[in-house]
């Protein structure tokens, strides 16, 4: 068998070059998640024109390193607020979902009973309408 059709041997490749390896991998995946975060904040914005996003849709995609580093230096503090802004969104938008789920809120006889109250307070009723009212309550 010869030198070049010998299979590669975990020996043959150190333990070293697989850190290496490894790093740039993920130094790779790191820098395509940024790229897809920029991209994805150019299209949100929408304070930005048509022409200002594909001026930097195409500035991001055809000079990447360059692309991303302007961007980030240029709109990074805006990209931040932008995402706080979508968040609070999303947050005010389930907490108005979930109240409108929940129904109103049932009327409890302590609710019922400080009513009452307040209407002999004000005059409205009498005393005895009032302990009617409370004990036809309280049954």
């Amino acid at each position: 068998m010869n030198e070049l059709a010998r299979p590669i041997a975990a020996t043959d490749y150190p333990l070293l070059n697989v850190f290496w390896t490894m790093l740039w991998f993920f130094l790779w995946v790191l820098f395509l998640m940024v790229l897809f975060r920029i991209l994805a904040d150019i299209f949100r914005d929408d304070r930005l024109s048509g022409w200002g996003k594909a001026g930097w849709s195409i500035f991001v995609i055809v000079l990447p390193f360059l692309g991303a580093i302007v961007y980030l230096i240029a709109r990074g503090r805006d990209m931040g607020e932008r995402d706080l802004r979508a968040v609070q969104k999303r947050d005010d938008q389930f907490r108005a979902y979930v109240r409108d789920a929940a129904g109103p809120p049932e009327h409890t006889k302590t609710d019922e009973l400080v009513k009452l109250a307040e209407l002999r307070n004000h005059g409205d009723i009498s005393e005895v309408e009032f302990q009617q009212a409370k004990t036809k309550i309280l049954a």
